[in-house]
């Protein structure tokens, strides 16, 4: 989990917390039990988002970006509202599409712009067919000033006017991460009066033929990482 401050004009350089989940899946993943993914610390103070538990493949390949889970998660049933200012039912409008799902927010500073950019950068890599058939979804935890028009704004430009921007209720969105084991916080202000974001920074991959998330990939995850790996997503293979 990261956990992210900015200002209310400029973003700050926050001090974050590196998401500990990508190196316990793979411990975990050498040692053949299950994981706890998506709450990563450095402390040991429960973060209160509650947890996801997926059992990791048994692959410990460190040369590849993908932990691929034996049990994947199902897609959220998260009713929200996207950029336009329409309702959005993730699981209707992805179904039987390949689909990256993140969790982040606007005024984040570094992983969150750089994530979307990554993955845009990647997609721009696929035959136009493929890049047609790619859902990118980025829900934001920071609904009360993450408007419609405010992703509208944002998105195209940290990432690709293809990619779908949601916000709504965070309550609904904080179960809806939980259910794919993505812990989030609600945003806080510190002593100077910064906002204080803390969210599991892992995009999840979902199948288009079972409409599972089997694939995880954390915040150190490259372009050439995800243009290795897309074309096999998008025919819902393993990476």
């Amino acid at each position: 989990m990261s956990e992210q401050k900015t200002s209310g004009t400029a973003p700050a350089r926050p001090g974050r917390r590196t998401p500990l989940v990508i190196a316990a899946v793979a411990i975990v993943a050498a040692l053949g039990i299950t994981a706890a993914v998506g709450l990563g610390g450095n402390d040991d103070k429960s973060s209160g988002s509650g947890s996801a538990v997926a059992e990791v493949s048994g692959g410990t390949d460190s040369t590849k970006a993908a932990t691929v889970l034996d049990r994947p998660f199902t897609k959220p049933a998260l009713v929200l509202t996207d950029t336009k200012g329409q309702k959005y039912d993730l699981r209707e409008r992805t179904k039987g599409k390949p689909t990256l799902i993140y969790f982040g927010y606007t005024h984040c500073p570094d992983v969150c712009p750089m994530t979307m950019s990554n993955i845009a950068i990647a997609r721009k890599q696929l035959p136009q067919a493929d890049q047609d058939k790619l859902q990118v979804v980025f829900v934001t935890t920071d609904p009360e000033r993450d408007t419609s028009a405010e992703l509208a704004k944002w998105l195209p430009a940290a990432g690709d006017p293809s990619f779908t921007g949601l916000t709504g209720d965070f309550s609904a969105i904080q179960a809806g991460a939980r259910q794919i084991g993505i812990g989030i916080d609600p945003p806080t202000k510190d002593k100077e009066g910064n906002v204080v974001s803390m969210h599991g920074a892992q995009v999840v991959a979902f199948s288009p033929t079972t409409d599972q998330g089997y694939v995880l990939y954390g915040e150190d995850t490259s372009i050439d990482d995800y243009a290795k790996d897309l074309p096999k997503i998008i025919k819902g293979e393993n990476p």
